[in-house]
């Protein structure tokens, strides 16, 4: 991945505001899309439970009578928990899945999901037969057979593997992140020489 692409979407956090990313055991995030994050006072539970190692920290410390820590900013858990082998099928993981975009026309805004063969005619709400569509392009189509519609889809529908969207979720990253979050986050991306 292109360096500035990563840096770029790198944000100072806000106020009291001090999330901390969750990695698995195995160093990767639970999840990337939702991005896995707990509320700082959650990671300095963890903490103090043992069940988390720190890994990064902010520069804001906590301080009580007893004890000063720096709050977590990424924390890596002590158990590994297995990821679904399953996706489900929701709205959210449809569009991540067809990536935000229509799938007839391309578009990244208004969108919605459109049955490929129409429910009136014995279509079913299955991976297989819905897709992100945008409002003009699932109006146009309506109720009608997609060969009739005189629209074409950019790629068939199927059902996405979990790896497939934990993969597709790293490409769309969140509005905010901590610069020491970035190493963990595209851990895996090729190293510039």
């Amino acid at each position: 991945m292109d360096g500035d692409f990563r840096t770029g979407f790198v944000r100072e956090s806000g106020g009291a505001r001090h999330p901390a990313l969750v990695l698995n055991a195995d160093y990767r995030p639970l999840s990337y899309l939702p991005l896995s994050l707990w509320s700082w006072q959650a990671a300095v539970k963890a903490v103090f439970l043992d069940r988390v190692a720190v890994l990064a920290e902010y520069d804001a410390e906590l301080r009580s009578p007893s004890l000063s820590m720096r709050i977590p900013s990424v924390v890596v858990l002590k158990r590994y928990i297995r990821p679904p082998r399953r996706v489900a099928f929701t709205r959210f993981n449809l569009f991540l899945r067809d990536e935000f975009r229509c799938q007839y026309c391309g578009a990244r805004t208004d969108l919605t999901f459109d049955h490929v063969v129409p429910r009136a005619l014995g279509g079913r709400t299955t991976w297989e037969n819905v897709v992100a569509a945008c409002a003009p392009c699932n109006l146009k189509k309506g109720a009608r057979p997609l060969h009739r519609s005189g629209l074409r889809l950019r790629r068939a529908p199927r059902r996405p593997g979990a790896e497939e969207l934990r993969n597709l979720g790293r490409r769309f990253p969140p509005g905010y992140l901590h610069e020491s979050w970035v190493d963990f986050l595209y851990w895996d991306s090729e190293l510039e020489a």
